[in-house]
């Protein structure tokens, strides 16, 4: 019924700069790590405790079975997402009726892994109860925070992360070379000025400006860009002349916290005029952004939702208050311009996107651009409302092409989004005169919040907006089946019904076809859930026959199609459940679609299960989970394998069923360990335990079981696709492309890692050692011990063979 986008990357963050040297403070986490279960970075912003908790991790990563996940807060400003927040960075998809943190804690019981949190400062209530409640609920999870603030737990252990080390600058220098606050200083300032490096001139003059600067990693990088222009003498007297201006006279007299915060001012100064209203701007974007977004908020141009977007009481008013006729002046280039001055001077940092370049700014640097924002007038909800407007338009472009080819784009980009369609929808409904415009975009958001594993967010900010937007509007139409559907699918069927039903009549009321459509939709689907195949029967039968109404979306009528063969199917009718699904296949292949297309292809494999056409019913489910892990629908996953269990218990294949059985428990443990509670699915899974059990004898089943449920879910999906009862080769005798020229056949059995079938594609793509090494992110030399490894693996000799393997394979 729902599925799972592809997260974002919730390991740890990729160091893109060098990592100053705190030997101490890294063996003392370590240590602490070792004994205790909560342990949180405490220090000032900028000081590097987000990095510093990155390297402890990754230190002890190894001895963590489940892994080290990586928790990202400072975008997010709502506490009752946190819980979610820590599922998302753990790639759960808790389906359950339980509350998020119960149905968080239980699902982490049996795992033993780290969770990096970062940035508790500005929730720590959610936070300190999240800990708390993994720490008591569970005995293998750890805990890693920061935070310029401690949780207050009495497990907690405190790690303060002080600024660094910095020499006397009129002392002895001689012994300085290892000094990481210089070190930090010579390498920023080595990226502006090629060749700068530490010398007997210049050392005392750098240990200077570290010590002006209290040691903080993140004033050093600000002032080492200034490099650019001026030299390190000029650089030590003007921040001198600034210090002094802040102290009355003595520069020694300024307190830590505001020894950043004059470095950030001194940055800012030195930005041109653009720069800083760009810089003032971009810090309502929450997390990551890419141009074009930073283009929409910052400019004035094409901003503002469309007059038949807006509704009368929310439409902006034109030509929204600015800071001047430079302000309202800004373009598109200036803008772009403004952004390349503030990447050169460390303002932004750059990173590596699903579409291309996005950009953020530090935490510090975006609350200081929001304090300057707020000293403008009317700026900071100009701002906010074009974020939002863009958010919208962004949103309905991507609905509108959701039934298409480019779902997993879609479904990258708004994984991307994810932070500012918060702040987005946040805006929407605490500003008056927003709200209706808060409820659209929930609601256009509907295909991300069912198909993308998503249904408690969808359901915090629908019930929100909901309960804001009382009035008889299609909007609250809408909003209304969504919440239903979202409430069936955490397995709340008697509230998804009566939001359907209270929907369809709204709909009516409003002689709106397509929103009435998808409340039946709904309707029928809770139906179906709750075992009235008949009546769920007729109900889907009338819909596909009526076929789609104006407006209606083709996803849910392909879902339709789909529950309407589920329930001929589940009534033994099986001929006419394929006759349905091969229609609603051929309507997916032409508008060339996934996510549809992989549940009508799991519904023919039930299909053809009613038949006993095992063949035919393996066939279908293993194409089904290839477009399923494609867009990473886990639920769907989950599906397909109890589904592909059966059929390897129906035909022999015991140790098989048995593996499968347990990759499918391991899938489901993420979603709802008792399978919704729905006796079908308990059924299907017990028969194909027991008669695997019978045929293996208890000791093969236990150990075919476990290896299952070992796997992660790439493992899971490549196990499943191909038949792993005997050694997998790429081609044998008599078998296709055996013997041909340029489809070399393997010699080993040995499988190839899931980072060296990353490193045997780009081979395949033609690309060098460097090359591949640049676009994994990893050292040259560790490039080159994988493919040496790719070759003895699978016994060949050049990587002409590798590409030629990778093609055959594919």
């Amino acid at each position: 019924m729902s599925g799972s986008a592809p997260r974002r990357d919730h390991h740890l963050p990729v160091e893109t700069t060098s990592f100053v040297d705190r030997r101490g403070d890294l063996a003392a986490g370590r240590e602490l790590l070792a004994r205790t279960r909560l342990v949180t970075l405490t220090g000032p912003g900028g000081v590097g405790k987000t990095r510093l908790a990155a390297r402890i991790a990754a230190a002890v990563r190894r001895t963590f079975p489940d892994g080290v996940r990586f928790v990202h807060l400072s975008g997010l400003d709502d506490p009752a997402l946190v819980p979610l927040a820590a599922a998302d960075a753990l790639d759960l998809h808790d389906h359950s009726a339980q509350p998020p943190l119960r149905a968080l804690v239980e699902q982490l019981r049996d795992r033993r892994l780290l969770l990096l949190v970062d940035n508790c400062e500005h929730l720590l209530p959610a936070c300190a109860e999240l800990a708390a409640a993994l720490l008591h609920g569970t005995t293998g999870v750890r805990i890693l925070a920061t935070s310029r603030h401690r949780l207050g737990l009495t497990e907690e252990h405190l790690l303060e992360v002080r600024p660094l080390p910095v020499p006397d600058p009129d002392g002895d220098l001689s012994s300085s070379e290892g000094c990481p606050a210089l070190a930090l200083f010579a390498d920023r300032a080595a990226a502006v000025v090629p060749g700068f490096r530490l010398t007997a001139a210049n050392r005392a003059a750098v240990a200077r400006l570290c010590r002006r600067l209290d040691g903080l990693p993140l004033a050093i990088e600000l002032a080492a860009v200034r490099m650019r222009v001026l030299d390190i003498d000029q650089l030590l007297d003007r921040l001198d002349d600034r210090y002094r201006l802040l102290t009355g006279g003595s520069p020694a007299a300024l307190p830590r916290h505001r020894t950043l915060r004059a470095a950030v001012d001194w940055s800012h100064e030195l930005c041109t005029e653009r720069e800083q209203l760009v810089w003032a701007r971009l810090s309502v974007l929450a997390g990551s952004f890419d141009l074009e977004t930073a283009e929409v908020v910052c400019a004035q141009e094409g901003a503002s939702a469309s007059p038949e977007e807006a509704s009368p009481e929310e439409a902006s008013p034109a030509g929204a208050s600015v800071a001047g006729a430079s302000v309202a002046a800004l373009r598109s280039a200036d803008v772009l311009d403004a952004i390349a001055g503030l990447v050169d001077k460390s303002v932004l940092s750059r990173e590596s996107g699903p579409d291309g370049t996005r950009y953020r700014l530090l935490d510090t640097l975006r609350h200081y651009g929001l304090d300057r924002l707020r000293r403008l007038p009317g700026e900071e909800p100009a701002a906010r409302r074009r974020q939002r407007d863009w958010m919208l338009r962004r949103a309905t472009a991507c609905e509108r092409a959701w039934f298409g080819p480019g779902q997993r784009e879609i479904v990258a980009r708004l994984r991307a989004d994810q932070d500012n369609l918060r702040a987005a929808l946040d805006f929407g409904l605490t500003t008056p005169g927003e709200r209706l415009t808060g409820l659209r975009l929930a609601g256009t958001l509907w295909f991300y919040w069912h198909a993308c594993g998503a249904p408690r967010e969808g359901r915090h900010w629908l019930d929100r907006a909901l309960a804001a937007n009382p009035e008889p509007t299609r909007e609250r139409a809408r909003g209304l089946w969504i919440a239903g559907l979202l409430a069936a699918a955490t397995h709340n069927l008697t509230a998804g019904l009566a939001l359907a039903r209270e929907a369809h009549a709204l709909a009516r009321d409003l002689d709106d076809e397509a929103e009435a459509a998808h409340a039946e939709y709904v309707i029928g689907v809770v139906t179906l859930f709750m075992d009235d195949l008949p009546t769920a029967l007729k109900h889907f039968e009338a819909s596909v026959v009526r076929g789609p109404v104006p407006g209606q979306h083709l996803s849910l009528y392909g879902l339709d199609q789909v529950e309407l063969a589920c329930a001929l199917g589940f009534l033994g009718e099986a001929d006419r459940a394929v006759e349905v699904c091969e229609r609603a296949r051929r309507m997916c292949e032409l508008h060339g679609e996934e996510w549809v297309h992989s549940y009508v292809l799991r519904m023919l494999a039930l299909a053809h299960t009613v038949r006993g056409d095992w063949h035919r019913a393996e066939r279908h489910a293993r194409h089904a989970l290839r477009l399923k892990l494609a867009v990473h629908d886990v639920i769907g996953i989950a599906l397909t394998l109890d589904l592909l269990a059966r059929v390897a218990a129906e035909t022999g294949a015991h140790e098989r069923a048995a593996v499968l059985l347990g990759a499918a428990d391991h899938t489901w443990a993420g979603i709802d360990r008792d399978r919704w509670a729905s006796a079908a699915l308990k059924s299907t899974r017990r028969d194909s335990e027991t008669r695997a059990r019978e045929e293996l004898g208890p000791s093969a089943f236990r150990r075919a079981y476990e290896r299952g449920l070992g796997l992660d879910l790439a493992e899971t999906v490549d196990y499943a696709v191909h038949d792993r009862s005997r050694p997998l080769r790429p081609t044998g005798p008599g078998e296709p492309n055996a013997g041909r020229p340029g489809f070399p056949r393997a010699t080993t059995g040995l499988r190839l890692t899931r980072r060296e079938s990353e490193v045997a594609e780009l081979v395949a793509q033609g690309l060098a050692n460097q090359q591949i090494a640049d676009r994994l992110v990893i050292a040259r030399r560790t490039a080159e011990g994988h493919v040496e490894r790719i070759l003895g693996k699978l016994g060949f000799s050049n990587r002409s063979q590798i590409a030629a393997w990778v093609a055959a394979q594919r």
